[in-house]
């Protein structure tokens, strides 16, 4: 009998050993589980963060690429440095500032990017800062040939009756001008009217400058577009518009975004 009772004993205690090593291995298990779990939730963050920082630094490069039509602007605006300073250059004189070389454009060939929107703007800064433009029609005017047409012509910022005024026709680099800088404004307001810029004159002026093309320009024409670039740096246009393109990013969904770049880049 003691035997029998020693035996169930022994068995007991197997039997008891055999149980805590199972809630040994349970409570490993269960704590490399939390560990694994633990581990996930990490890893689930990190990956948020780092999409977070995608997105952030996708909107950044998309605020660095120019739409298509900021790049147009930067063509034309290398069109009018490299026009002024080529004609400051052929018809300069003794002054050191109209003497001095044409600028080396090269540096404005970074294409697509928001670095050559400000070269050309630094361009035409320096441009006006030396009265370029100013010195090249005064030259170009030296060149006009002497007779001059009577007209009648309405100034179309004085309404009133039509007056007597004499005309100059414009020798035919004047008139090349003219026309370049009728396109110049016609360009300017057909953006703004399509963005929304200066609503109330802006379909008024694209209009105006419209009628003007094929026109073979005389001394007025000349005068009135110096008004309209007058009028478009005191009302900002230029300015207006690139805010308003900026903007359209900023709503535009990144992905939308992304795809209107890789579709340009294909189109290119």
């Amino acid at each position: 009998k003691e035997a029998a009772l020693r035996q169930r004993e022994a068995a007991l205690n197997a039997a008891k050993q055999t149980k805590d090593g199972k809630n040994e291995e349970i409570a490993a298990l269960r704590l490399e589980l939390e560990k694994v779990s633990d581990g996930a939730a990490t890893a689930v963050e990190q990956l948020r963060e780092a999409e977070s920082e995608a997105r952030a630094l996708r909107t950044m490069t998309q605020r660095m690429i120019l739409t298509q039509e900021e790049m147009e602007e930067v063509v034309l605006k290398r069109c009018w440095l490299a026009r002024y300073w080529g004609l400051a250059v052929q018809h300069g004189g003794d002054d050191s500032d109209r003497s001095k070389p044409v600028r080396d454009l090269s540096d404005l060939t970074g294409e697509g990017n928001i670095e050559s929107m400000l070269s050309v703007e630094m361009g035409l800064r320096e441009l006006a800062s030396l009265k370029v433009e100013d010195a090249v029609v005064l030259a170009l005017s030296l060149h006009r040939r002497p007779n001059s047409v009577r007209q009648s012509v309405t100034d179309s910022k004085s309404p009133g009756e039509p007056k007597f005024m004499e005309a100059f026709e414009l020798s035919e680099e004047e008139a090349e001008d003219v026309l370049f800088k009728e396109a110049w404004l016609t360009y300017f307001w057909r953006r703004a009217k399509v963005h929304g810029v200066e609503e109330d004159i802006a379909e008024e002026r694209l209009q105006f400058w419209i009628s003007r093309s094929g026109q073979s320009p005389t001394s007025h024409d000349a005068v009135d577009v110096e008004r309209g670039l007058v009028e478009l740096r005191k009302l900002g246009i230029e300015q207006q518009l690139w805010e308003a393109s900026r903007k359209e990013i900023d709503l535009a969904p990144p992905v939308a975004n992304h795809k209107h770049q890789t579709d340009s880049e294909l189109s290119s």
